[in-house]
């Protein structure tokens, strides 16, 4: 017979990682540690570390100073989009507005200058939706996406070696891109359904509202 795949645990709710009651028995011991290369935008690092079970192995990983990425949605229910070729994918993405942090930068201020610069947007308005990490196996990039509205345009002022373009996308075609499989961008995949749910949520709430004003 076969043999049974034990079930999961099922602890009633969501507790976040490192805050469960057994996450201390995942962790490994960091042994070594050494800066194999440093770039422009990253540095690699190889660590040796012990395993929980008391073994040895090795760990690549990306050291990144973090970015910031911006839903910004105009006054009509439109996404300020970026199309940009990216030479690692060897094609033109369709993405958010994004880019990364300055040092000592915090992450609302890179998101107000990364929109003007590739968009020329001034946000009125821009809120904290949601941080990503956006690859773990062998990353510490975070990056932190932020919902801009009450739009302005003042003009883009891109970066010497940043060429894009920008459109204006239907939120709705966004999303269905999305589902559809043609949007692949982490960040916009993120963004886009994060904003289809939170619209979903108001309109759920607005409608709540009139229904308790209609109640005799």
């Amino acid at each position: 017979m076969p043999e049974e795949v034990p079930a999961a645990e099922d602890g009633g709710h969501l507790v976040p990682g490192d805050e469960g009651e057994h996450d201390a028995e995942l962790h490994e011991q960091i042994l070594t540690q050494e800066t194999m290369w440093s770039g422009k935008i990253f540095d690699v690092e190889r660590m040796e570390v012990k395993l929980p079970n008391g073994r040895c192995s090795v760990r690549d990983v990306v050291r990144h100073c973090g970015a910031v990425a911006i839903v910004a949605l105009t006054e009509n229910g439109k996404i300020a989009l970026v199309r940009q070729y990216r030479t690692a994918l060897d094609r033109v993405t369709v993405e958010i507005p994004a880019g990364k942090m300055d040092p000592g930068e915090e992450p609302l201020e890179c998101a107000k200058r990364e929109l003007k610069e590739e968009t020329g947007f001034v946000a009125g308005r821009i809120a904290y939706l949601t941080t990503i990490a956006t690859s773990g196996g062998f990353t510490d990039e975070l990056i932190h996406i932020y919902l801009a509205t009450q739009l302005s345009f003042e003009g883009a002022q891109p970066d010497e070696d940043e060429f894009l373009n920008v459109e204006l996308v239907d939120v709705q075609e966004l999303v269905d891109a999305v589902l559809d499989g043609k949007i692949e961008d982490a960040k916009t995949v993120v963004g886009a359904l994060a904003c289809d749910v939170m619209a979903h949520r108001l309109a759920a709430d607005d409608a709540m509202q009139g229904d308790e004003g209609s109640v005799a």
